[in-house]
C-alpha cells in the first residue's frame, strides 16, 4: 500500500519546491520627481519560511525608472534602515555629490535629495548601494532597480517598447542561502538562480519580435547567455547606448554589472516554449562561473557550486498570439558612434590587477597598482576635459569586471586586438580576464569637485568591499583639493586628527602669533553646517583647539575651512556618529 502514494508524494513535492512562477515585473516611476525608500523587507522564496530582505518601495529590488535625456529629475531617497547605505546611479553621467559613492551616505532616518539633468543616451541602467564595505551584503539582499533612459535617437527607430509585454527588463541574479532560507552574503554556493526576484520563473511573450533588457546583478557570477536549440538574437545595446547596427549572435557573456539589449523574432513560434539559458560550459576558465578558478585550492566550495561549468535554464518563455501592431522586422541600422580619436588623448594610464596573496590566489584581497582602497586617498586628479585612454593589465588567475564611474568608455584593443562588434559601443564595466590587457579611450567631461570622487572598481562586489577600488577627482585650473597660503614654518597641525572624525575628535593647531582664528564646517555640496569660534590657551605659543558638535552634524563626507589671520587651510574629514 506505502508504494501506491510514494509516486503521488513525489509529484506533490516536486510541484511544492520546483513550481513554475510567472516572472515579476518591475513596477515603474516616471516624470521629474522619484520617491525611493530603502526598506526591510521579506519574501517566501521556500514554502512557509520568510527570508530577510531589503527592497526600495517595496520587499526586494525597486521599481523601474524611466527617465528621458534633457529632463531635470529630483530623486528623494530615504533610509529606512537602521544601517547607513547609499545609492549610486550606475552607468550615468552626474556630478560626484550627485553619483551616490561610498563618500555620498545617507545615514538610518534621513533622506538623500540629489538633482540632476539626465545627460546620457538611451539604454539600459541601473541602481544600486555602494556603501564601503557593505555593498556586497546590501545588493545580495535586494537593493537593485532599472533605470530606462529614452532619447529622441531611440525614438526615431522601429523597436519594441511596450513595458513588460515586447520590451522586458531581465536582472539574473545568484544566490546562496543557509539551512535557515536566508541570504548568505559570501559564499561560492550561489546556485539558486533568481530573475527579477523570481525562483523558478516563466514569462510570456508575444509570437514577434521582443526586446530583452538583460542585466547582471550578480554578487560575483558571469552569465553566458543564450537560448536553447542555439536559437540566434541581435544585441543593438550595450551599456551605455545602443550599437551602430544590430549585431546576429548565439551568445552573450555578461559580467556582474554589464547590461546588453536583445531583439529576439519569437514570429513562427506560437504555442510552443523556449529557455533563455546560461552556456557557462564554455566560460574560459578564470571567469567566475566556469569550471574552473584559480589554481591549487581555488576558492572555498566552488567545485561544489552545481552551476559552475555546467549549462542552466535562467527563464522558461512560453509563446503566445502577437499583440496589436507588433513589431515583426529587426532594423539594420541603429546609430552612428563615433569614439574619441587616439591622437586626442592627453595621457595613458597602466592599472595593474594583483593579488596580495600571491599571483596564484584566487581568493585574493586583490588591488589595483598595488594599493588597498582608502576612503582618504586620492589616486588620480584629473583635468577636466582630459581624453584619457586606460589599459588594464590583469595580473592575476581570475577574470575581474572593471567599472568607472562618471563616463562611458569605447574599447580598443583585448590583448591588442580589435574588439568584435558588439563590444564597440559605450561601455561602464569590462571583464577582463586573467593575464589579459584590455584598452579604452573616455574622455572626462562636464563636472568637476575638488573634495568629492569618482570611483573605479572592481564589480564582484565581495572584491570591491575588500579593497579592489580607486578613487579619482575631476578638477577644473581653479580647483584644488587642499588651500593653503604661505605659513611660518612653526604654524602647523599639532595633533593628527583620528579619520573618521566623532563626536569627541579635537583639531588642534599650534600657531606662533595671536589671531582671530574660525573654524567653519561644509558639506559636500559647499553648504555651511557649523561655524566655531576659536579658543586659546596660553603656552608659550598659542595652541588652538576645536570640538565638532555632534549635535549639528549627520555622519558624511565634510571638510573644513581654517583662516588665522592671512592664514587659510582646508581640509577632507569623513564623520561618523
Amino acid at each position: 500500500m506505502l508504494k501506491k502514494y510514494i509516486p503521488i508524494f513525489c509529484i506533490l513535492f516536486y510541484q511544492l519546491f520546483y513550481a513554475q512562477n510567472k516572472l515579476l515585473i518591475p513596477d515603474t516611476l516616471s516624470g521629474n520627481n522619484f520617491n525611493l525608500i530603502v526598506e526591510n523587507g521579506s519574501i517566501s522564496f521556500y514554502p512557509n519560511i520568510q527570508t530577510k530582505t531589503i527592497g526600495v518601495n517595496g520587499n526586494l529590488l525597486g521599481p523601474t525608472l524611466i527617465l528621458y535625456k534633457g529632463i531635470q529629475v529630483q530623486m528623494n531617497v530615504k533610509n529606512n534602515l537602521s544601517d547607513t547605505t547609499t545609492i549610486h546611479w550606475h552607468g550615468m553621467h552626474i556630478a560626484p555629490e550627485n553619483d551616490g559613492g561610498p563618500h555620498t551616505v545617507i545615514p538610518p532616518g534621513t533622506t538623500w535629495n540629489p538633482k540632476f539633468t539626465v545627460m546620457d543616451n538611451a539604454s539600459t541602467y541601473w541602481y544600486h548601494p555602494h556603501l564601503h564595505k557593505k555593498t556586497a551584503e546590501h545588493v545580495t539582499k535586494g537593493v537593485a532597480g532599472f533605470i530606462i533612459i529614452r532619447d529622441d535617437q531611440e525614438a526615431k527607430l522601429n523597436l519594441p517598447r511596450k513595458y513588460g509585454v515586447d520590451d522586458v527588463p531581465i536582472v539574473v541574479q545568484s544566490r546562496a542561502f543557509d539551512v535557515n532560507k536566508q541570504f548568505i552574503v559570501r559564499s561560492e554556493l550561489d546556485s539558486v538562480i533568481l530573475v527579477n526576484g523570481t525562483k523558478n520563473p516563466y514569462l510570456q511573450v508575444p509570437a514577434q519580435i521582443v526586446r530583452f533588457r538583460l542585466l547582471n546583478g550578480s554578487t560575483e557570477r558571469t552569465y553566458n547567455f543564450g537560448f536553447t536549440g542555439n536559437k540566434s538574437f541581435y544585441q543593438i545595446s550595450g551599456d551605455g547606448g545602443l550599437l551602430n547596427a544590430p549585431v546576429l549572435l548565439t551568445r552573450l557573456r555578461l559580467a556582474p554589472g554589464e547590461r546588453g539589449e536583445i531583439l529576439v523574432d519569437f514570429k513562427t513560434m506560437q504555442g510552443q516554449s523556449i529557455y533563455l539559458m546560461s552556456y557557462a560550459s564554455e566560460l574560459s576558465n578564470g571567469i567566475i562561473g566556469s569550471s574552473s578558478v584559480g589554481m591549487g585550492g581555488s576558492l572555498p566550495d566552488y567545485s561544489n557550486n552545481k552551476l559552475n561549468g555546467t549549462n542552466f535554464n535562467i527563464l522558461k518563455i512560453d509563446v503566445i498570439a502577437p499583440t496589436q501592431n507588433p513589431i515583426t522586422i529587426i532594423p539594420s541600422s541603429l546609430i552612428l558612434n563615433t569614439p574619441f580619436s587616439l591622437s586626442s588623448a592627453n595621457v595613458t594610464r597602466e592599472l595593474t590587477f594583483t593579488s596580495i596573496g600571491g599571483m596564484m590566489s584566487a581568493t585574493g584581497p586583490f588591488v589595483i597598482n598595488g594599493t588597498p582602497f582608502s576612503m582618504e586617498n586620492i589616486n588620480y586628479n584629473i583635468p577636466l576635459n582630459n581624453t584619457e585612454i586606460w589599459e588594464l593589465r590583469n595580473q592575476t588567475l581570475i577574470a575581474h569586471p572593471f567599472h568607472i564611474h562618471d563616463v562611458q568608455f569605447y574599447l580598443l584593443t583585448r590583448n591588442g586586438v580589435q574588439v568584435p562588434l558588439n563590444e564597440r559601443g559605450r561601455k561602464d564595466v569590462v571583464l577582463v580576464e586573467p593575464m589579459e590587457i584590455v584598452r579604452f579611450i573616455t574622455k572626462f567631461e562636464d563636472f568637476t569637485n575638488p573634495t568629492v570622487p569618482y570611483m573605479y572598481h572592481c564589480h564582484l562586489l565581495t572584491h570591491e568591499d575588500d579593497g579592489m577600488m580607486g578613487q579619482f577627482l575631476v578638477t577644473s585650473a581653479t580647483e584644488i583639493e587642499e588651500e593653503k597660503t604661505s605659513l611660518p614654518n612653526d604654524f602647523y597641525l599639532y595633533q593628527n586628527y583620528p579619520n573618521p572624525f566623532n563626536s569627541s575628535t579635537i583639531i588642534i593647531y599650534q600657531i606662533p602669533f595671536e589671531s582671530f582664528v574660525t573654524l567653519k564646517v561644509f558639506d559636500i555640496l559647499g553648504r555651511e553646517v557649523t561655524t566655531i569660534v576659536n579658543e586659546f590657551q596660553k603656552s608659550g605659543k598659542y595652541k588652538l583647539e576645536f570640538s565638532l558638535p555632534s549635535s549639528d552634524i549627520s555622519s558624511g563626507l565634510y571638510f573644513y575651512r581654517l583662516q588665522a589671520g592671512d592664514f587659510v587651510q582646508t581640509k577632507k574629514f569623513v564623520f561618523m556618529k
